[in-house]
């Protein structure tokens, strides 16, 4: 499960203990809600389904799937499917080829949700052995749904655009610059990632 509202304040009030920046912040903007996802291959499938389309487009289309498959879906159920059938529910052949990899490793026992490696960097190399899933969207998967602490995206344009800002930088930093600024806010990183995507949209900050 995702980090909860209570595991984000406390880890933020220990982070702001350290740093009068963030506690300045958190005092401007308040504490972000949490974001929780489901663990298992659901969550990272639909994160391919709603690649590059809006949340409308997206949701149009994991339901289309769902009515396809049922609610209760195995990755058997969607390998079963011709190009056709999945075509009707709105994937593209190449979106069609990334699910086909997650529930072809899924079937496969290669990958298993329930026992990804502990140590974080190990869990990304295992999770994005999966055709279209990237460093970002492996790393929003272990915060979101696994609520590992300190996960930390770097690579995402509204973090690197938050941290310019809250550390008044004259220009937004890049991954590389964005991940060296946050060592600082380790072990919790995966609080302080959150807080930066509440802050993008505080006009507060």
């Amino acid at each position: 499960m995702g980090l909860t509202n209570a595991q984000l304040r406390d880890h933020l009030d220990t982070v702001a203990a350290q740093d009068a920046v963030v506690a300045a912040a958190i005092e401007r903007c308040g504490y972000p809600e949490e974001r929780i996802r489901p663990t298992g291959y659901k969550t990272l499938l639909r994160t391919i389904v709603g690649q590059q389309v809006s949340v409308a487009a997206a949701t149009s289309m994991w339901n289309r799937l769902e009515a396809e498959l049922g609610p209760d879906f195995t990755p058997s159920c969607l390998l079963e499917r011709d190009f056709d059938t999945l075509r009707a529910c709105g994937l593209s052949r190449q979106k069609q080829g990334y699910a086909r990899s997650l529930c072809e490793l899924v079937a496969g026992g290669e990958l298993c949700f329930e026992s990804l490696p502990e140590d974080d960097e190990e869990a990304i190399t295992e999770l994005t052995r999966i055709k279209g899933i990237g460093r970002w969207s492996a790393e929003i998967y272990l915060l979101f749904a696994e609520g590992r602490q300190d996960i930390w995206p770097a690579g995402d344009l509204a973090v690197q655009e938050a941290v310019g800002r809250l550390l008044e930088l004259p220009a937004r930093p890049s991954e590389k610059d964005t991940r060296s600024l946050g060592e600082k806010w380790r072990p919790y990183r995966g609080a302080m990632a959150i807080f930066t995507w509440h802050t993008y949209n505080n006009a507060a900050l």
